[in-house]
């Protein structure tokens, strides 16, 4: 008899998953270090082990009080922070008076929250989740670039710490000044602890291990984080480069900077004061930007050429309640033109005739500088070829927004999307997948209820209020619909029915070097009939006259950690599924308020009241300033 694993069984796999699995004792660390282990490891583990220096409100004014100091900058000076962390020095800055400053930083969990800390205080600081090796700034912007709190030197070629600097010299204005404060190396080399255990608070303690590389130039570590009551939270490596004052001077000079000196060093008065690491004692330099100003052609600002792809408005369509576009799709068309005709950097071309589509595109191809992609509906209003379309694009070598035919090729497959999501550890709701005509559902151990979705389906076809099923004739009649309303060559999609919140996550951007992750939202089902079932299905998206279309979305109610859990899984999707631009996440939380993933969306849809744009409203961004986003994040990842 063909059987499943059991709810109960999948739980406690998803449970384990979860633990950290240490690797005891480890003979030589540097074996273990990844070379961009700075990705990942600046999270909230990083604020509890370092909060005692990172996160002392009197130890960032000193160190602001001094850095003034040798600077002298005035309030209107426009600075640049190097790999702020959580904004403290620039947060601090502003309580001063500074008000034109910029946050720069690769991890997306202390750039979320230095944004946090920022509106609430009601600052307008501009906190930027990017790359320091490629600053998307142009050329002579700053006064100031400060890279401050022992933040550099942790890339392991000083060949991309040079690119940093570069990078900083290239984005000074003439005259500018870079201040950078790092660990005194030759200090350290001297004087790390190799074994050290502390209590961060009540409930966490860390142990850590420490060596010099084999080549002598950098130090590396290791940290196990223990809960008390959970056990170990972490086990991680990192390695940070031991510069002594010489090689630092060494690095700026053959940047190109000009100028260096050397201030008073910055020791920590830490009041947990036991291991501080790398930011024990440190040293502050300060160096020039002796330059000419650049020499920037000033041309006339041309107005791009954008061709818009769209659905064929003559065509059948199998989506729509009557097969064809009606009053309501050509209001939405309008409104997408109507936003798109207020940007004053584009002129817009609009394509709609799937007959012509090719001959029109070879027509436009000279004259256009990108094709905008909505045609969401597929070549011919066929959500089956919906990648036909780039991969048409793709022949004329035409650079367009959005995913990859390959990219909309798998997250067609709903399938496809849990296989990789369960490779990566992300968690799905137990399911079983039917083929055509297959029957053995009814050997299956099933337990209800369950929802009954066409595994290829776009647009939440065939999913219904009949979908969610309580007992075997239900499952019976739901996959007799669905056939129906799909075809009986499609494979079927029985996955368990969740009850939790609704959620949907949206990104536009490019992660990992420029994304801007969306408030998250969840589906209101207060005004639903009781009786009927939680789902935002076909009804709730097409039918006026049904109970469905009560359903409203609201800012998620949410915890903290499972927002950073669902920002992290989603980056990683984005990713791993080859998405661009702009892409939705759709997921429901279990009993146990685990979120479990149940559709990735590239490509999502750009209507003026759907999901996209309820979110991108929640973040004060209009529908027009929504779609332009779209446009500059494509043109940023092309390099138009």
């Amino acid at each position: 008899m063909k059987k499943v694993k059991t709810p109960k069984t999948s739980e406690k796999k998803s449970r384990r998953s979860e633990l950290i699995q240490t690797i005891g004792p480890v003979e030589n660390l540097e074996s273990y270090v990844k070379s961009d282990w700075w990705r990942e490891i600046f999270n909230a583990n990083y604020l509890r082990t370092d909060g005692d220096v990172v996160e002392d409100e009197n130890i960032t004014k000193t160190e602001i009080d001094l850095l003034l100091s040798i600077l002298s900058p005035t309030k209107e000076s426009k600075i640049l922070d190097v790999c702020c962390g959580q904004g403290r020095h620039l947060l601090e800055l502003a309580k001063r008076g500074f008000s034109d400053m910029v946050g720069l930083d690769r991890s997306h969990y202390l750039i979320t929250r230095a944004r946090a800390i920022n509106k609430n205080e009601r600052f307008k600081i501009a906190f930027k989740e990017g790359d320091a090796r490629k600053l998307s700034f142009p050329v002579d912007t700053f006064d100031y670039v400060l890279i401050l709190g022992n933040s550099f030197g942790y890339f392991e070629s000083t060949q991309d710490d040079l690119k940093v600097l570069r990078e900083i010299m290239r984005v000074l204005k003439p005259g500018g000044k870079l201040l950078i404060d790092l660990t005194d190396g030759s200090y350290m080399k001297q004087n790390f602890q190799s074994r050290s255990w502390e209590w961060i608070d009540k409930d966490y303690f860390v142990n850590r291990e420490r060596s010099l590389s084999s080549n002598q130039e950098r130090l590396i570590s290791r940290e196990v984080i223990t809960n008390t009551r959970k056990g170990v939270v972490a086990d991680q490596f990192y390695a940070e480069r031991l510069y002594s004052a010489d090689s630092i001077r060494d690095l700026l000079d053959e940047s190109g900077f000009s100028k260096t000196e050397f201030h008073s060093e910055l020791k920590v008065d830490s009041k947990r004061n036991q291991d501080l690491g790398m930011m024990e004692k440190r040293i502050i330099v300060t160096a020039s930007a002796v330059k000419n100003w650049s020499k920037i052609s000033i041309l006339k600002k041309s107005v791009k050429q954008l061709v818009v792809v769209m659905g064929d408005p003559g065509k059948f369509d199998i989506v729509k309640p009557n097969n064809s576009f009606d009053d309501d799709d050509m209001y939405t068309i309008n409104e997408l033109k109507k936003a798109l005709s207020k940007l004053p950097d584009y002129k817009f071309v609009f394509l709609d005739q799937h007959d012509t589509l090719v001959k029109d595109l070879i027509k436009s191809k000279d004259k256009t500088d990108l094709v905008f992609n909505l045609c969401d509906e597929g070549f011919n209003n066929d959500a089956t070829k919906e990648l036909h379309v780039p991969s048409l694009l793709e022949i004329f070598k035409m650079p367009y927004t959005g995913g990859t035919p390959q990219c909309l090729s798998y997250c067609f497959d709903k399938s496809l999307v849990r296989g990789v999501a369960n490779e990566m550890d992300i968690p799905t709701p137990h399911a079983f997948f039917i083929k055509p005509d297959d029957t053995t559902f009814i050997e299956l151990q099933i337990d209800f209820p369950v929802i009954v979705k066409p595994n290829f389906g776009d647009s939440s076809i065939g999913i219904t209020q009949n979908s969610v099923c309580h007992t075997l004739g239900d499952l019976e009649k739901a996959l007799l619909l669905v056939r129906k309303r799909v075809g009986y060559d499609k494979p079927i999609l029985v996955e368990k029915y969740l009850t939790g919140q609704d959620i949907s996550v949206g990104i536009i951007g490019n992660p990992p070097d420029s994304y801007f992750i969306l408030p998250i939202i969840e589906e209101d089902y207060s005004e639903l009939p009781p009786d009927l079932p939680k789902i935002c299905g076909y009804e709730a998206k097409w039918q006026p006259d049904s109970p469905y279309f009560k359903i409203t979305s609201i800012p998620a109610n949410i915890s903290e950690e499972t927002e950073r859990f669902l920002h992290a899984s989603c980056i990683k999707l984005f990713n791993r599924l080859d998405c661009r631009d702009y892409a939705r996440f759709d997921w429901r939380l279990d009993c146990n308020q685990t979120p479990r993933l149940l559709e990735v969306n590239p490509n999502p849809g750009w209507c003026w009241d759907g999901h996209l744009a309820k979110m991108a409203n929640l973040a004060g961004i209009s529908y027009g300033e929504m779609l332009d986003k779209i446009i500059k994040a494509a043109e940023e990842r092309l390099k138009l």
